[in-house]
């Protein structure tokens, strides 16, 4: 993670000159592009640091039928989670307009954490469990730091 203390330091009294309305506005704009940001990693499949992500277990075992097969095939090709990075599964906010907040909501939230973390976990309910590798879905990387600090210069200069 990145520590935005010299982001702080740099631009806190600035920013602590705009009204409350101004401030929130900001920190949902902010929340909205990291979000993009985070997405288009997930779809990418790499952390925040631009490594990639260590891929699906390779399928076990013989199946029964060629129809399951074929499934199976055409879920290794698929990248991983395509509906855990949809908007509805992501939500932006800002957070009493002194924070911008990016986080997974509901059952997404779970599944988020439990890949973001590397914990062990049910495949399906009530089948095998499986120690899942540490994949971290959402992070700031060193570009996204670069782009607020540009940003917010734009921001403020208006």
């Amino acid at each position: 993670m990145a520590d935005f203390r010299a982001i702080e330091d740099w631009a806190g009294h600035l920013l602590a000159k705009l009204d409350g309305t101004a401030r929130r506005r900001l920190a949902v704009d902010i929340a909205r592009k990291l979000r993009t940001a985070n997405t288009q990693r997930m779809r990418a499949q790499t952390d925040p640091d631009g490594n990639a992500w260590k891929p699906r277990k390779a399928p076990s075992g013989a199946l029964r039928s060629k129809r399951a097969q074929v499934r199976q095939q055409a879920q290794q090709r698929k990248p991983m989670f395509a509906k855990l990075r949809m908007q509805r599964n992501i939500r932006a906010r800002s957070e009493g307009g002194n924070a911008a907040v990016v986080e997974f909501v509901g059952r997404a939230q779970r599944i988020a954490r439990v890949h973001h973390y590397g914990e062990t976990d049910l495949v399906n309910p009530g089948g095998p469990s499986y120690d899942y590798p540490a994949r971290e879905l959402i992070g700031i990387s060193k570009d996204d730091i670069d782009w607020l600090r540009e940003y917010l210069l734009d921001y403020l200069s208006k």
